[in-house]
């Protein structure tokens, strides 16, 4: 399922280095509304849905937030930020207790989509914390992605209430790719 390609999502560039700002983006690596978070609890919650197509939209969104989390580990490096571990930017070490455990695939999208609005918010109070333009372009890249991730669960969500057909489900897929295009 999961490929690696050495190519990033984004580019990552810096104006200068800034240790400070390097270590306020510690959160988004391990802090509690992290990638790493995001990328673990879609991948635990895609081994509890029967819905194929909800499945793999959980399965490549947790990639993705994989790559985000390449992406802010670089960032971080060149910022000049301390060599990384599992720890939040105030040392407390990254616990699998904030996944969430529900089994119920309506509440675990809410979930997912409640998580993406904390990330964002996060993004968006230390967008406001560097005055370095890439990394202003970075954060605002990673919102969006956000935004798409939440759009697309919203729509699961409502497909499964709904009881969505087949080609309603494809879609979930489908507007998933086209949001990459304009990546390219």
């Amino acid at each position: 399922m999961f490929n690696y390609h050495k190519r990033l999502f984004y580019p990552i560039h810096v104006e200068r280095q800034d240790p400070a700002f390097a270590h306020v983006l510690i959160d988004h690596y391990t802090g509690t509304d992290s990638e790493l978070f995001s990328a673990i609890q879609y991948l635990n919650q895609r081994s509890n849905i029967s819905n194929r197509h909800v499945r793999e939209l959980l399965g490549i969104i947790a990639a993705e937030e994989l790559g985000h989390m390449e992406l802010i580990s670089v960032a971080i490096k060149k910022l000049g930020g301390p060599p990384l571990t599992l720890d939040n930017g105030q040392g407390t070490p990254w616990s699998i207790n904030h996944i969430d455990q529900s089994l119920d695939v309506i509440n675990m999208l809410q979930v997912d989509i409640q998580a993406e609005t904390r990330v964002g918010r996060l993004y968006q109070k230390h967008l406001e914390m560097t005055n370095d333009l890439n990394m202003k372009k970075m954060i605002k890249f990673l919102i969006n992605r956000g935004e798409v991730h939440k759009r697309l669960l919203k729509k699961a969500q409502r497909l499964i209430r709904e009881n969505g057909s087949p080609e309603e489900f494809n879609e979930l897929i489908y507007d998933y790719k086209m949001s990459l295009q304009v990546l390219k």
